[in-house]
């Protein structure tokens, strides 16, 4: 008999702790369970057992409660390791996250303690009997491929010998075996390292001679940051060790992915979003089982079981989406260097925009700051700010600037290629009533409709609502009609190929991705040139290299200046600088225009000279003055409810309850998002552990109903 201590899928979480269970067959620590829990059954999560030869009833006397039974073990092994067991742990305390949760976010969706139906994809396999058989020359032919070729798989026997594969099984000279499907290797052309340039030499001589843990690599765009990345995991690998290569998002995996692959040949893991729940099993065993000696991917990635890191690399490491917003609120880049010191592994950040954190530890030497501060080809693009006001009072465009027109038009002619960024999609942005002048809203949210003429529908681009357009106005009941404002990366394409029809146009935002390896195809084709132009969203900004791309048009390139969110500048200046880096990468020089309202803003002018130092300096002064990270810690607590008046009141209680030596903002009123209506508290202060401190105590002694807290310990965005 076994007493199981185990974590419950759904617990409170002012109750996170273990519950007993009894079971009597084998089970291991870190396995999934099913248990009963009142009158339903739920997932369970195994955190240690003990053996007794004790009855249930003498068990339940010593213990003084009643148990019940685990009603089944899911694994026949552990799904995490040592290491990842003690990293929950560590998650859960620094992110005030309740333990279950932690679990569930390093484990792929097939294997997540949480109740589902996904099952494992199965493969059946051949394999050869001792038995003493009868078989025709033709069978005697196929099982010894069978046997000469093992393993094999059932499907690629049966191609080979449809008739007398089924035949063999039926006179027992084979038998299946069932096992988890793996992820397929393909075939690579390995290409060999190029020379170094000497600055890249001396980045590769600066992390390689030294014994620091953390490197913070700034260098511009087109520096070459990714060969040192690259130099430095074949490194690693030489000495039998793992490499981690991390990246932001999906859209940049093609292209480190070909870098990867085509440098290291095998042993390839490739782990994002866009793979379905079967691709990314099949991914998490390849590393758990050692066959993967470095793996590329987003966020999650940085999850894997590894067995023997060398080497984590987060590229673009300022950005946002290495940030997970829903439970627990982690930041990839905390995990990284956790796991870097777990393993005695150099972590590499790098970016041609760090993030304001990074540069400030960087320049307190807590992390140690390589800086790259030319490009390969010794060519930063010229850039041109374009002020929108006035091409407006001069009856210009204010979607296309006559300065761009004319820059694309000459591209086009000397057959170059131009990269367009708008960071909003849909065709308009707003629709308004004729009559009353009030904007179409999502009726789930406090956000305004996108109109997306493609289709002919409004979207919310918050939380997926589609429709058509109203007859009627859902304000006045008018029938007057509706006006659009504002604009998008589909009316910038109409509009794109009203000026230019010979152009070949590829559009790349959330609409023209949603479907599987879209991301691929749309760059594997701009990478043919078989495309003038690329235009999209924010994920055409970062990390993209293609040497024929000589313009970059950044169309409303201050717009997310007007944000409230204390990182707007910040945003705005990392977004401007990375776009413009696409520009010139090859031999053709390069040129950039920036289209803003504010061509005097000092994100915008930094951006034009491409000055990251005095950037910072100016934004950290502003951060000073106001008292925002790095110069204080931040705690978001958000409540929502689909009651207006419940959140409210649970939001003013809890802020009467946790107390501390910090200051608490709020209560601040936020939009309402899928019908439910949303307060925030913030904690600000000097002392992130005394904060995160006050917060545990409350949620262990507070007597109110959480189940609609979120709680983020250094939030990016506040608006």
């Amino acid at each position: 008999m076994k007493i199981v201590e185990c974590w419950l899928e759904h617990p409170v979480r002012r109750l996170d702790q273990t519950y007993s269970y009894l079971y009597d067959g084998a089970i291991e620590v870190g396995s999934r369970i099913t248990i009963p829990l009142l009158n339903r059954k739920v997932t369970g999560f195994v955190e240690s057992y003990v053996e007794t030869d004790e009855s249930k009833e003498e068990i339940e006397k010593r213990l003084g409660y009643r148990l019940r039974y685990i009603l089944e073990c899911k694994d026949q092994e552990s799904l995490i390791t040592d290491e990842l067991h003690d990293l929950a742990f560590w998650m859960k305390e620094n992110t005030l996250s309740t333990t279950i949760s932690c679990f569930q976010t390093m484990l792929p969706s097939k294997l997540k303690p949480v109740s589902n139906d996904k099952k494992v994809v199965k493969e059946k396999w051949v394999k050869v009997t001792d038995h003493e058989v009868t078989l025709t020359p033709k069978q005697l032919e196929a099982f010894l491929y069978a046997r000469d070729h093992q393993p094999i798989t059932y499907t690629a026997f049966r191609k080979l010998y449809p008739s007398h594969a089924h035949t063999l099984i039926t006179k027992n000279a084979i038998v299946l075996e069932e096992k988890d499907r793996e992820a397929r290797e393909d075939v690579v052309n390995v290409q060999a390292c190029p020379t170094l340039k000497p600055l890249q030499k001396k980045a590769m001589d600066d992390i390689n001679s030294s014994h620091d843990s953390i490197y913070l690599l700034h260098g511009v765009t087109g520096s070459g940051k990714t060969e040192v990345y690259l130099q430095l995991a074949a490194q690693t690998l030489a000495k039998g060790r793992q490499v981690l290569i991390l990246v932001p998002e999906i859209g940049l995996t093609p292209q480190m992915i070909q870098r990867v692959s085509s440098r290291f040949g095998k042993g390839l893991a490739i782990y994002h979003s866009g793979l379905n729940d079967q691709e990314k099993y099949e991914q998490y065993r390849k590393v758990k089982m050692g066959k993967a000696s470095i793996v590329v991917g987003t966020r999650s990635a940085v999850f894997l079981p590894f067995q023997d890191l060398g080497l984590i690399v987060m590229d673009e490491e300022h950005d946002s989406s290495y940030k997970q917003e829903n439970q627990p609120a982690y930041h990839c880049r905390d995990i990284a260097i956790w796991r870097g010191n777990y393993h005695g592994c150099k972590v590499i950040l790098g970016s041609a925009t760090p993030a304001l954190e990074s540069y400030a530890r960087a320049l307190k030497a807590v992390y140690h700051l390589v800086e790259m501060k030319e490009r390969i080809n010794q060519n930063l693009p010229k850039i041109e700010v374009v002020s929108i006001k006035d091409e407006i009072k001069k009856n210009g465009s204010y979607i296309l600037t006559r300065t761009l027109q004319e820059k694309i038009q000459q591209r086009l002619d000397s057959n170059e290629q131009i990269i367009l960024l708008l960071n909003r999609r849909g065709f308009v942005s707003q629709v308004r009533c004729k009559e009353c002048q009030e904007v179409v809203m999502c009726p789930h949210c406090d956000i305004a409709m996108s109109y997306h003429r493609d289709v002919k529908r409004l979207k919310c681009h918050t939380c997926g609502t589609e429709m058509s357009v109203p007859q009627v106005c859902p304000s006045c009941h008018s029938r007057a009609g509706f006006s659009t404002y504002g604009f998008g990366t589909e009316k910038l394409e109409a509009e794109v190929h009203a000026c230019f029809p010979k152009a070949k146009v590829l559009r790349m935002d959330a609409d023209t991705t949603s479907r599987k390896n879209a991301h691929q195809k749309i760059l594997d084709a701009f990478g043919k040139h078989e495309a003038d132009i690329l235009l999209g969203t924010q994920m055409i900004a970062k990390g993209l290299d293609y040497p024929d791309v000589t313009l970059v048009g950044i169309i409303n390139g201050d717009e997310g200046l007007q944000r409230t969110d204390f990182r707007s500048c910040e945003t705005t200046f990392d977004l401007l600088m990375q776009a413009s880096g696409r520009s010139g990468r090859g031999h053709t020089n390069g040129e950039v225009v920036l289209q803003v309202f504010d061509p005097k803003h000092y994100a915008v002018q930094c951006a034009s000279k491409q000055d990251y130092e005095t950037f910072f300096k100016k934004e950290m002064q502003y951060r000073h003055l106001s008292e925002y990270p790095p110069y204080t810690y931040l705690i978001s607590l958000t409540i929502q409810n689909r009651k207006d008046d419940i959140a409210m009141k649970l939001a003013s209680r809890i802020k009467r309850e946790i107390t501390g030596n910090f200051k608490v903002i709020g209560v601040i009123s936020l939009l309402k998002i899928q019908d439910f209506y949303r307060y925030r508290l913030v904690l600000k202060g000097k002392n992130l552990e005394a904060m995160k401190q006050a917060v545990r105590e409350f949620l262990i002694n507070t007597k109110l109903d959480l189940s609609g807290l979120r709680i983020d310990v250094n939030p990016i965005y506040l608006d």
